[in-house]
This record gives structure tokens, C-alpha cells and sequence, in this order.
């Protein structure tokens, strides 16, 4: 038998790209898009900033947007099972390059107000409501069943090396010409993806026209059907809230009392992000089958950055700590994506998807603003360790659940080697 060396599983790893020019057009054109997105919420904190909104503008932008997303994340999972996908996300795309234009245009001209830029992140987030949905069925168009694992992790590789890069650059760009010029070149990047997913060619899948309630209640009683997923999605929920305090409400907190300051904090996201490119480059090599014990245990990582600043860890230390959290959850959200998109039927992936999406963010607003408050009153350490010990905790009960702990991905197949005519074979052992 022949040994599997490394580059046999970069080929492997590879497929998806060599294999498919549709999920190559994809790839490109979200990369396109990410460029712009992974720039524009720094941008549009300064544009608030320069307005004078204050930290309190910037909570409303952010919330408003999350909130339309989730309102309408439903319907948007609805329609993405009964209309041609990337249809939706060339839309999708479409308004939302021209609501970043109007912005840019206000900012650049000073003439924005907080009301427009709420108004502006409405119609964002409500745009992400059918865009999410869509998005989520789209690679199991693109590419045969066997090549799901490494499509999605080739996907996130190259997103999560654009979002190290680009906020740095949109940094520079502030600083320079403003933040209008960043939003602007956002607006930009939204119309040349919607015209490179215009040239992706989908297979449509048949679908019989129901009523929207008729596909909504449908896509509840798939979701629901499959033990699994509600468990693992209740498991994220409550994990993922107390991460997200800890992580972005209370770690800069803490950072700014501390550890000196911003710079300190910026190395913490650097390493987080680090790892988050180093998570998909070992699902993409390693190619890990036990999806159930896979995503607890790379779930229960996140509370390593909390942790260590409960206990006042260095610099350099917390640097590591959120670069193990990265790994662990784009090995996490990769294994778990994959797994959810081979079980759950293409007509379905939609629907499914978006209750699982809306499952994950509802406590997501709550504990935003729980943050303050629950630090006020305990204090930040303990406030931090709490969330901590929450996440061990949470993280590992959906072990409890046999259907949890059997969920394995298929052993990856080295691709097949073609025979040698008989002539050749025998040239070449002689």
C-alpha cells in the first residue's frame, strides 16, 4: 500500500479549489466581499466617534444591526430553500453596497447624523438576515458530499487570513483620508462580488412552492427532529454568551486597567486571530471524524483567555491562551458545519440552518448588556472567572447524549492514484 506522505494530503486538501471553477468563483468573490466587511466596523466606530456619539452610539449601531439580522433571519432561511441562493446573495449584496454608498457619501460630505448611521445598520442587519441563510447552503451546491470538510475549511482559511489583515489597513486609511474612504471602498467590494457570484453557476434543486408559515414551520420540525443539533445549538448559546462578555466587553475592560492599555489588548485579538487561520489549516491536514467530542472539547478553550485574566496572567501568556481559543473554535465551527451540512438534505439546509443561527444569537443582545452591570456588582475578576467556569461547565454536557458522542465525520479517502498501462509498469521497474 502506498504511504500517505504530506503531499498527497495537500493535494487532498486542495480539491475543492482544482476540482470545482464554481467553488473557486465563490471563494473569490466572498473574499472580495470579506476585504471590505472586515474594514467597515471599525470604520463606521469612528464615523460614530466623529459625530460625537460616544460609546453609547456605537452600542446602539451594533445592536440594532444584530437585532433586524435575527428578526428576519427566518423568513431569510425560508425564502434561501425556494429561491436560487445566489440570487439572494447577489441581492443581498446589491443593497448592501448601496446602503454603504449613502453612508460613505454622509460621512465624507459631515453630514451624518446618529439617527441615519442606526437607519444605515438596520438595513445592514436586516440584509445579513437573508444573506446568512443563503450563504450556509451554498458550498453543498458547489462541491460533491466527500469534499465538504475541506471546502469549508478552505473557505474560513482564506476569510480569517483577510480579517488579520484588513482592520489594520482600515486603520491606516482612517488615519489618512477618514473613515468615509474605508466605508466607501466597503461599497465598492459589495458590487464587484455581486457581479463575480453572478458568473457561479448552481445547480438548482427542484422545490415545490408552499406557503411561507408552511416552510417556516417545516424547517422547525427538522431542526427539532435532530437531537443533536438542538443540543449542541443550546450548547452554544450558552457558551457563546459568556465568551462574547468576557472577550469583548470585559477583557478590554480589564486591559485598559490592567495591562496598560489598547496595545496590550490589540496583541490578544492578533493572537485569537492567529489562531483562528491556524484551526483550519489542522482541520484541513488533520481532518478530524468525532465531530461530538471535536467541538465540545474546542468549545470548553474558550474560557483559557478568561481564565488567565482571572488569575493576571502576562501579556504573552494571554496572547497564548486566545491563540489555543482560536484554533479550538474554527476547528469547532468546521468540523460542526460540515457535519451539519451532510446530515441535514439540501432542500433543507436553509431553514435548518437559520433556526440553528437564531438559536445561537438570541442570548447574544441580553448578555451585552447584562455585562456592565454584572461586573459592577461582583467585580470584574470574579466576573471574568465566572464566565469562565460557566463554559467548562456548559461546554462538555452535551457528552451526556448518545447521539452527541456517536456524530463522526467519514474517514477522509487519499485520493486514487491511476494505474500504469501495463508496458509502462513494467519500463519502469526495469
Amino acid at each position: 500500500m502506498r504511504r500517505v506522505g504530506p503531499g498527497d494530503r495537500f493535494q487532498d486538501a486542495v480539491r475543492p479549489l482544482r476540482d470545482s471553477p464554481a467553488y473557486r468563483r465563490y471563494v473569490a468573490a466572498r473574499l472580495v466581499s470579506q476585504t471590505g466587511s472586515s474594514m467597515s466596523p471599525l470604520a463606521l466606530a469612528f464615523a460614530v466617534l466623529e459625530i460625537g456619539g460616544g460609546a453609547g452610539g456605537i452600542g446602539i449601531v451594533l445592536a440594532v444591526s444584530m437585532v433586524a439580522q435575527m428578526a428576519l433571519m427566518l423568513l431569510g432561511g425560508a425564502i434561501a430553500d425556494h429561491a436560487p441562493r445566489s440570487r439572494i446573495m447577489i441581492t443581498a449584496h446589491l443593497i448592501s453596497g448601496v446602503q454603504q454608498a449613502v453612508v460613505a457619501v454622509l460621512v465624507i460630505t459631515g453630514r451624518a447624523q446618529l439617527w441615519e448611521l442606526v437607519t444605515a445598520s438596520a438595513v445592514a442587519g436586516s440584509v445579513g438576515g437573508f444573506f446568512g441563510p443563503a450563504a450556509q447552503g451554498m458550498v453543498r451546491q458547489l462541491v460533491p458530499v466527500e469534499m465538504l470538510r475541506e471546502a469549508n475549511a478552505l473557505l474560513r482559511l482564506t476569510q480569517n487570513v483577510i480579517k488579520v489583515g484588513a482592520p489594520a489597513v482600515s486603520g491606516v486609511l482612517i488615519a489618512v483620508v477618514g473613515p468615509g474612504w474605508a466605508i466607501a471602498y466597503d461599497s465598492a467590494t459589495f458590487f464587484v462580488a455581486a457581479w463575480m457570484l453572478s458568473r457561479v453557476r448552481v445547480p438548482l434543486t427542484p422545490i415545490k412552492n408552499k406557503h411561507v408559515l408552511e416552510s417556516l414551520r417545516e424547517g422547525w420540525s427538522d431542526f427539532f427532529s435532530r437531537r443533536w443539533l438542538w443540543i449542541m445549538v443550546a450548547q452554544s448559546a450558552a457558551c457563546c454568551t459568556p465568551w462574547l462578555i468576557g472577550y469583548q466587553v470585559l477583557g478590554p475592560l480589564y486591559a485598559k486597567g490592567h495591562l496598560g492599555g489598547a496595545a496590550a489588548w490589540g496583541a490578544v485579538v492578533a493572537g485569537f486571530a492567529a489562531g483562528l487561520i491556524t484551526g483550519s489549516l489542522v482541520v484541513l491536514l488533520l481532518r478530524p471524524q468525532r465531530v461530538g467530542l471535536v467541538a465540545c472539547v474546542a468549545v470548553s478553550f474558550e474560557a483559557l483567555p478568561l481564565a488567565a485574566l482571572a488569575v493576571h496572567m502576562s501579556v504573552p501568556m494571554l496572547v497564548v491562551s486566545a491563540f489555543v481559543t482560536g484554533i479550538g473554535l474554527d476547528v469547532s465551527i468546521n468540523t460542526f458545519g460540515t457535519y451539519q451540512q451532510r446530515e441535514v438534505p439540501p432542500g433543507m439546509q436553509a431553514r435548518t440552518s437559520s433556526y440553528s443561527l437564531l438559536g445561537q444569537q438570541l442570548p447574544v443582545p441580553l448578555g451585552y448588556v447584562l455585562a456592565g452591570p454584572l461586573a459592577a456588582a461582583v467585580g470584574l475578576v470574579p466576573a471574568l472567572a465566572g464566565c469562565a467556569v460557566v463554559i467548562v461547565v456548559i461546554a462538555f454536557l452535551p457528552l451526556l447524549s448518545s447521539e452527541v458522542r456517536a456524530m463522526r465525520l467519514p474517514a477522509p479517502q487519499p485520493t486514487p492514484v491511476p494505474a500504469l498501462p501495463v508496458e509502462a509498469a513494467g519500463a519502469a521497474r526495469t
